[in-house]
């Protein structure tokens, strides 16, 4: 795994050793060590005098070794080995558990970390800040074969129950059932930074395209809270009319607002000028997904229940029962171009895929045990889909037999191209619009854990991943 390591970088106070950066001077290499880093230099530093003519005032160039900037490396697992590298021949090396600490006179480092059981790590940490300040770096292993790339995991509210990426990529929001509200996680830093009180706790979380707006579904209050990203605060609250309310979903020209009722049994559409539901349309009972297709003209919609997918036409609010598995329908999602849509049933473990041209439904995949949260690659090639893993016997409020997981599925042939383990009950998932991130929430961890993506191609030609790897780690 190749990167550069920005995006962890925050600063703190740490001790570290100091060396001098290599020079051109050819003396002598320095090494020093501190808790568990060695480093070396390769030369000191040296300061030469250059004399003019006679004729002149003499003068002298000094050459100075550049101002240190302090690191330190936490690395997972902790039994790891780090080795770092300048390219003015500054080298260190050390290994955990304890986080890795060395003074770096260069503002880049090459950094390879390694572990018996893991991929080597090779990237580059751009040290932030001025000289004298000290960059924080997370560094995560990957298992043999796994093509996504850890990044970072951090601890959230109670029950995070859905994740979302701000249209830059730049935060994850998580809601917090069993909470006031949303958590607002910064993908830079890896951190908790805000959470935005909702008095409850809340479902699901989506943003328009300009980023400016998010929306935020509450059960129990019915509603669906618009918020001002930028500052964080509420601006308007919607009552749907209905009761429990769930999952949520704008038309494609983001004047509509729909929002699915779990008890109710129907689906809001609610005006965004005015804030008004404008209609109710009833549904199989439990809707939970929902799609709207890019045109405007129809509404997919999933029951829990008994697992049926529902297709509304907006126009004249007749619905048809497209499909209906005796299971429960979850999640819907499809591409820009609306030509399909997709569905995640948790009782059949099995994805479905609806033609909108024909509405034939068809199988895809199967999964791993109760898949729920899906979404689509930008270019809709790659199926992300969260799955929870075997329920406890005695509820599934407690933690069950197997460890949640995320597979990666190609839509095309239905191909499993990589395999994540998560941890109890892997649930909230969405991928940034740029593709390059995955965000999924553990629920009974109380955790939001981030992933960088290869471009599709390496997914593609990455001979599964750890898919076939990770069924003989799903039991606990």
């Amino acid at each position: 795994m190749f990167g550069t390591v920005t995006a962890l970088a925050v600063l703190v106070g740490c001790a570290g050793l100091t060396v001098e950066a290599d020079e051109q001077s050819g003396s002598a290499a320095a090494a020093s060590t501190v808790g568990s880093v060695q480093s070396e230099s390769v030369a000191d530093q040296s300061a030469t005098e250059t004399s003019a003519p006679a004729t002149t005032e003499p003068s002298t160039t000094t050459t100075r070794p550049p101002e240190p900037r302090s690191l330190t490396i936490e690395v997972h697992p902790p039994e790891a080995s780090v080795s770092l590298n300048t390219a003015d021949g500054f080298s260190a090396q050390g290994q955990g558990p304890d986080p890795i600490t060395a003074e770096i006179p260069a503002e880049v480092v090459e950094v390879t970390v390694s572990a018996d059981g893991y991929q080597d790590y090779h990237g580059e940490i751009v040290l932030d800040g001025a000289p004298g300040a000290t960059t924080e770096a997370v560094i995560w292993l990957d298992r043999p074969g796994q093509l996504v790339h850890k990044l970072f995991e951090v601890e959230v509210g109670g029950a995070p129950k859905g994740v979302a990426f701000t249209p830059d990529g730049t935060e994850v929001w998580a809601t917090i059932l069993n909470g006031s509200g949303v958590d607002v996680i910064d993908v830079a830093s890896g951190q908790v930074t805000a959470t935005i009180d909702l008095d409850q706790g809340a479902v699901e979380v989506i943003f328009n395209r300009s980023g400016d707006t998010a929306y935020v579904s509450q059960m129990q209050t019915n509603s669906v809270f618009e918020i001002d990203v930028a500052s964080r605060t509420v601006k308007r609250q919607f009552d749907t009319k209905g009761a429990w309310t769930k999952v949520i979903a704008l038309s494609f020209d983001e004047t509509t607002l729909y929002a699915s009722n779990w008890i109710d049994d129907n689906v809001s559409e609610i005006d965004l000028a005015t804030g008004e539901v404008t209609r109710l349309f009833s549904t199989v009972r439990t809707p939970r997904g929902l799609y709207p297709t890019p045109d405007g003209e129809r509404l997919y919609v999933t029951g829990f229940d008994s697992g049926e997918l529902e297709v509304i036409d907006l126009a004249s609010g007749d619905s048809q029962v497209l499909h209906r598995t005796g299971g429960s329908m979850r999640h819907l999602v499809g591409p820009a171009d609306g030509s399909v849509v997709y569905a995640s049933d948790m009782t059949k473990d099995t994805i479905f895929a609806v033609d909108t041209e024909t509405d034939e439904v068809t199988v895809l995949a199967t999964t791993d045990k109760k898949p729920n949260t899906i979404d689509l690659s930008p270019d809709g090639r790659v199926l992300f889909v969260s799955n929870r893993g075997r329920n406890n016997p005695e509820s599934y409020y407690l933690p069950g037999p197997e460890w949640g997981t995320v597979l990666l599925i190609d839509t095309e042939t239905g191909d499993m191209l990589d395999a994540i383990i998560g941890g109890n009950q892997t649930t909230g998932l969405e991928v940034s619009d740029d593709g390059t991130l995955l965000a999924f929430s553990d629920l009974l961890d109380d955790r939001v854990v981030v992933y960088s993506v290869p471009a599709t191609e390496d997914l593609l030609n990455g001979g599964g991943g750890r898919y076939q790897d990770h069924l003989t780690e799903l039991t606990k």
